[in-house]
């Protein structure tokens, strides 16, 4: 694969992306009337775009609350050294959290960010005492329910800024 840097990416490029961005789903017709391209233009730089990792993968967002679980929490969580072993220790385990959807090492106060999704704050405590509770090396756990949501992006709009 090759490396994909922005300044290879035209403004028909970045339309593209903006377009299939935002439904993946077009179809090469539908993406090069969106885009000013023939279809078989737009599929071809699709599959370009896709070839150079510009594209990871295709996805359907679900709408979690009408699945039943639509609390959202946002975990911090502390562990007890920083060192490599416990690092690793820890990542290893919470990828196997079945709440969990998002991870990340932060830097500042805390050592990782989490989201988790569950059903109710009872089906939280549940997922608290069996899954985040016993994850490796935590010193501290600090949960934060969403009470709403105010932006919700997969692309930050800043990608497009100044090009379209």
């Amino acid at each position: 694969m090759n490396e994909m840097i922005l300044t290879d990416l035209d403004r028909t490029d970045f339309r593209l992306l903006r377009e299939i961005s935002e439904d993946g789903r077009l179809s090469d017709v539908a993406l090069g009337e969106r885009v000013h391209l023939s279809s078989t233009a737009a599929a071809r730089r699709r599959r370009i775009l896709e070839e150079r990792g510009a594209i990871a993968r295709y996805s359907a967002t679900l709408d979690l609350n009408r699945l039943g679980i639509g609390i959202v929490v946002h975990v911090a969580i502390e562990l007890r050294s920083q060192a490599e072993e416990v690092l690793n220790e820890f990542e290893a385990a919470v990828v196997k959290c079945p709440s969990m959807t998002y991870c990340s090492f932060v830097s500042g106060d805390t050592d990782f960010m989490m989201i988790v999704h569950v059903r109710s704050f009872e089906d939280y405590d549940r997922v608290y005492r069996s899954e985040l509770s016993t994850l490796p090396h935590v010193a501290k756990i600090r949960s934060s329910f969403v009470m709403r949501h105010v932006a919700k992006r997969i692309v930050p709009p800043v990608l497009f800024a100044g090009i379209l």
